[in-house]
């Protein structure tokens, strides 16, 4: 089945939509719930010790040269939040992922799939283990191709066109990142998942590309992640799982 690339954004609407089901209700809130938790507590520690750190940090700083606090404010203020970002990103993947793979897992029995292990909530540190090390593989595949992303971005002329190869780059790893709770849960390992995705390239990356533009938009990723997790897992079972 060769799928176009419009079939991606589709996935994921169906998935947005599913949601509200009460079949899969509770694989939704409960690590909602969660990374709401971590990310208010990340967010409360970092700006409570902040105005701390930028004292002592102007301390330092000249009386002739105080007028660089006016420009050292907004700019450490957004590095600080885009690392409280990347790490909520981090910690977020690996508290979710097991409540991802029973999301999956829910999902693809609703469509048809009845020779899957019927895990429940309470399950949740039983699967720990495994999809820690399954995000774990998601990183040793992900961090030295970004490196050398990241090095282009530095070289005069080629890092002009280094935003769309991050794009074009991170959209895959959003198909990847979806997918493999289905793929996990169907026992197909990571080499033998990515072949399968390369083989529907079009309709993966349409499904990636449409997560990573909306994951654009600031705090909503708290309600993307589980309509990413549904709408890939569809995606997986219809297009993929049989073509």
């Amino acid at each position: 089945m060769n799928e176009s690339v419009t079939s991606g954004p589709g996935y994921f609407l169906e998935g947005l939509k599913k949601l509200p089901d009460p079949d899969i209700r509770w694989f939704v809130l409960f690590p909602l719930m969660l990374n709401l938790l971590v990310f208010g507590g990340l967010i409360y520690l970092t700006f409570r010790q902040f105005s701390i750190w930028m004292e002592d940090l102007f301390g330092w700083i000249p009386t002739w040269l105080s007028f660089l606090e006016y420009l050292l404010w907004p700019i450490l203020s957004m590095a600080v939040l885009g690392v409280v970002f990347f790490t909520f990103t981090i910690l977020g993947n690996l508290i979710a992922a097991p409540f991802n793979g029973l999301l999956a897992e829910k999902v693809q029995r609703l469509n048809g799939a009845d020779d899957l292990p019927d895990y429940e909530l309470k399950d949740w540190l039983v699967l720990l283990p495994r999809t820690v090390c399954r995000e774990l593989r998601k990183l040793v595949y992900y961090l030295p191709k970004a490196l050398v992303l990241l090095v282009l971005s530095i070289i005069p002329v080629v890092n002009l066109v280094s935003p769309v190869l991050w794009f074009l780059f991170n959209s895959w790893m959003m198909s990847i990142q979806y997918c493999d709770y289905a793929a996990d849960n169907r026992g197909v390992s990571f080499n033998d998942m990515l072949v399968r995705l390369r083989e529907q390239r079009s309709g993966v990356w349409g499904f990636g590309a449409t997560v990573s533009l909306v994951l654009l938009v600031p705090f909503i990723n708290l309600v993307i992640m589980p309509a990413a997790v549904v709408g890939s897992t569809l995606l997986w079972e219809r297009q993929i799982e049989r073509p």
